[in-house]
């Protein structure tokens, strides 16, 4: 139930959250389960997060990302059909905790006067489309590359709303192929729903508190504490 008002936070307020809800789900639930019952809640979100952002997404950003982020997704394909459930958790928290250290290194270099740098567009996409197959975790990645790229809160909120809604529906027929998504699945989606509900309220409210610098610093902490605790 908890996991279940973290997603609807995350999916209209702050996306970091949203790693929690990865965590919890594959506390009660063996990973790759987890995975497949978390996606159908995450597309509800997506267009709840779609509806209320809208109007604020940035689409050549998305163009530039879209397509890695479908070859990422089919590495994670053939990931999860080849390895257990701790490779798949310790893969995916290595891998935000990487990317939080290289954007924290880019922050204190502009603070320092030097130039950006940025890695490229293409590292982003496959990196957010392995990690979300794999663990619903592309969120962190892809909040990263937005803060790296110095978009607005609503600009940010904008664009990952219709990124992870074309994402997440790419996603279905191959979770449905390895066996994640199914009807047991689904009947706990249903369940849930009305805790989603109650989530992505209180996300639309409370993110008229925020803002910019406790927006990014609320996304990096939460992004590290998920990344930790996929390590264990």
């Amino acid at each position: 139930m908890t996991a279940a008002v973290l997603v609807g936070i995350a999916k209209t307020s702050i996306g970091g959250v949203a790693a929690i809800s990865v965590a919890l789900f594959a506390a009660v639930l063996p990973a790759r389960e987890s995975s497949g019952a978390l996606l159908p809640l995450l597309i509800v979100g997506d267009l709840f997060a779609v509806g209320a952002y809208r109007r604020h997404a940035n689409w050549p950003a998305l163009l530039r990302l879209f397509p890695s982020v479908a070859a990422g997704v089919l590495i994670g394909v053939v990931f999860v059909a080849r390895v257990d459930d701790t490779v798949m958790r310790r893969t995916i928290g290595a891998l935000l905790l990487s990317v939080v250290a290289v954007h924290l290194w880019q922050r204190r270099r502009k603070a320092r006067g030097a130039p950006p740098s940025r890695g490229p567009a293409f590292v982003y996409g496959l990196l957010a489309g392995f990690t979300t197959m794999v663990a619903n975790a592309g969120g962190a990645v892809m909040a990263l590359y937005l803060l790296a790229a110095g978009f607005p809160m609503l600009a940010f909120l904008g664009t990952s709303a219709w990124f992870f809604m074309i994402v997440n529906v790419f996603k279905v027929p191959f979770s449905v192929g390895l066996g994640l998504i199914d009807v047991d699945s689904l009947a706990l989606n249903a369940a849930l729903l009305p805790a989603l509900l109650v989530g992505a309220a209180l996300g639309r409210a409370g993110v008229k508190r925020l803002n910019q610098a406790r927006f990014e610093r609320l996304v990096l902490l939460f992004t590290v504490l998920s990344s930790i605790n996929l390590l264990r």
